[in-house]
């Protein structure tokens, strides 16, 4: 008893490091997240909706799925110029608004044709509120609480997870138009937390008083995040980790069914990647908070995401497809809240909505790929071809990771004694995990704490 109480001891004050210092407006922002993730009842189980309940093949599950992903796509950039423009709550409530009429509308509709346009609208819905909520976040907390404060709201986003799959598998056995209800009812109490209790958080531009201060904050258009080197090529290795992440909702679904498993079957497997988040995720965090130069896990995490895949073509029972999902889940768990929290420093105050759009485009272009490539290659070759394809990627993007990190390693020598603002990629502090020093960015009126300039600099474009 007297070796437990410490241990217990230990726990309770490191539970307590991690929630404290945030301020209220983000706790309310990661509930509205913790209840949308609760009815997040229909994506995970889209595809096994069309093969095994409407009949559709692998291929044409591919295709909606894409749709969907196209959908995603199509809002990311659009919807962080909102951001950016309009504000983060006015986008955050046209979008959980827009989603739950049309994920509602999904669970009616019976022609194939009508099946894919409404999937194409639910992605374009669901999608639009990505970088509001990402941006807000930044807003919100400070620098050097960022990582944990994306942790936190991903450990949300995965609580609820583990929950919703697990319901929604056994809910689909009695019928799956409960499914869509659900998820709508819920998407739009999401919506009502955001209206009620969430302030606007877009900081305000001050008017330029002279030249100094037109250059300490300049216009931030789309071509300025595109011709941001590194930050594009994070961009670029983030769609290779989503395009993986995404077999778990794609690929494996398909090939569990085929192998005759049922629906709650998936449901509990992939239900493990939920709880896994929850147990591991902060604790995880806390480490990578440690550690001098955690961007250097990214390609460890990509070895753990593209062999975990590669696992499954060893599974044949719901045991080991759950034992498969445990090993690309831990790379998960490294690899997302220091890729976010990287994202939230490379992106300038007044342009936070417009870069995290960039990065959500990531996400959602490869749930256009994946389903396609899935599907197609499922369709073609069988699914073991589709899991030794995700290894070779998982080696790809680890080898692209190491070569960034020794690409800026190697730029921050050339340049090292040039004046602030040379150049166009990552310095090599911004891919460390040391806090950032702040500046400018006024609040909005809506109470926000400020959350200050990004430490990079920026173009103007």
């Amino acid at each position: 008893m007297s070796v437990a109480l410490p241990s217990l001891a230990r726990m309770r004050q490191a539970a307590r490091e991690s929630v404290s210092g945030l301020p209220r407006a983000y706790w309310w922002l990661w509930t509205s997240t913790l209840v949308n993730r609760l009815g997040g009842f229909v994506a995970p189980f889209l595809a096994m909706y069309l093969t095994v309940d409407r009949g559709y093949s692998a291929s044409y599950a591919g295709l909606v799925g894409a749709l969907y992903g196209l959908g995603g796509a199509v809002s990311a950039v659009g919807a962080g110029v909102m951001t950016d423009r309009l504000g983060r709550r006015p986008t955050l409530l046209v979008s959980q608004s827009a989603t739950a009429v049309s994920v509602a509308v999904l669970g009616f509709v019976q022609h194939p044709a009508a099946i894919a346009a409404v999937a194409f609208l639910v992605g374009m819905a669901s999608n639009g509120s990505r970088p509001a909520v990402q941006a807000m976040m930044a807003d919100l907390v400070a620098p050097e609480d960022r990582i944990r404060a994306f942790s936190l709201n991903y450990w949300a986003v995965n609580l609820g997870f583990a929950f919703s799959a697990t319901v929604a598998g056994l809910i689909a056995e009695h019928g799956y138009l409960a499914l869509f209800l659900g998820e709508a009812i819920m998407t739009l109490l999401c919506a009502v937390v955001v209206f009620v209790k969430l302030p606007e958080s877009r900081p305000v531009r001050e008017e330029p008083a002279g030249a100094a201060t037109a250059a300490a904050e300049p216009e931030v258009g789309l071509g300025t995040v595109l011709r941001d080197r590194g930050f594009m090529a994070v961009v670029a290795l983030s769609f290779l980790v989503a395009t993986l992440i995404q077999q778990g909702f794609v690929g494996l679904p398909v090939a569990m069914g085929a192998s005759g498993l049922s629906s709650s079957d998936f449901g509990l497997a992939i239900a493990v990647n939920g709880v896994l988040i929850v147990a591991l995720q902060i604790p995880v965090t806390r480490f990578i908070e440690r550690h001098r130069e955690p961007t250097r896990l990214l390609a460890g995490a990509a070895l753990l995401i593209g062999y975990g895949f590669g696992l499954t073509a060893f599974a044949g029972s719901v045991a080991v497809y759950a034992l498969t999902v445990c090993v690309w889940t831990i790379g998960e768990i490294i690899n997302t809240p220091i890729q976010m929290g990287l994202v939230a420093r490379l992106s300038p105050t007044h342009g936070r909505g417009r870069y995290q759009g960039v990065y959500v485009l990531s996400w959602s272009l490869a749930a256009l790929v994946a389903p396609l490539a899935g599907g197609a290659v499922i369709d073609h070759f069988g699914a073991d071809v589709l899991w030794a394809a995700c290894a070779v990627v998982g080696t790809l993007t680890a080898v692209g990771y190491g070569a960034l990190v020794r690409a800026v390693a190697a730029e921050e020598r050339d340049g090292e004694g040039a004046g602030e603002g040379e150049g166009d990629g990552v310095a090599g502090d911004r891919l460390g995990s040391g806090s950032a020093p702040e500046a400018g960015g006024a609040p909005a009126s809506g109470g926000a704490p400020e959350a200050g300039e990004s430490d990079r600099p920026v173009a103007a474009g």
